[in-house]
């Protein structure tokens, strides 16, 4: 009889069992279903891969003292640079800054809107296409994605 269970090592007790089953119930009902919808997942990875594709834009045009393209669409993003300084036409195409020939987003994430292209001067400023005037601040919003990225006028400086 040694072996019997010795008192207050009986094992859980009614309400500690209907207190896991009320917790495991919740986490059903609010954590599952967002865990499950992958949607919000890829929307906030293309927003963040975005932010770094124009940082990367930026930071390359003040490097290479060239103008670097940014070519937006309403789901995909693409850089070209100037082949030689002091030159506004972007005829070479300019790898991200993991080597990728350019972003695209996966099917249902897209930008609020077409959002408009623009190009970094060598100083890194933004400037519009047509004109080579001073771009006006732009703001990139990613579908369900709460922070939206902001090109500052007058530094180029990218941030959500």
């Amino acid at each position: 009889m040694a072996a019997r269970c010795r008192s207050g090592q009986a094992g859980f007790t009614l309400v500690e069992l209907v207190m896991v089953i009320v917790l495991l119930g919740i986490l059903a009902v609010y954590a599952v279903p967002r865990i499950l919808n992958s949607g919000d997942f890829y929307a906030r990875g293309f927003h963040d891969q975005s932010l770094a594709f124009l940082r990367y834009a930026q930071k390359t045009a003040i490097a290479q003292r060239r103008t670097v393209c940014v070519i937006l669409s309403s789901n995909a993003i693409n850089l070209r640079i100037a082949n030689a300084a002091g030159s506004n036409t972007c005829s070479a195409a300019l790898a991200g800054p993991a080597g990728e020939a350019g972003l695209s987003a996966r099917s249902g994430v897209a930008f609020n809107g077409t959002p408009l292209s623009f190009n970094f001067d060598a100083l890194g400023q933004p400037v519009q296409t047509s004109t080579g005037v001073s771009a006006a601040t732009q703001t990139l919003q990613v579908a369900n994605v709460s922070p939206s990225i902001t090109i500052e006028a007058a530094t180029g400086y990218v941030h959500e």
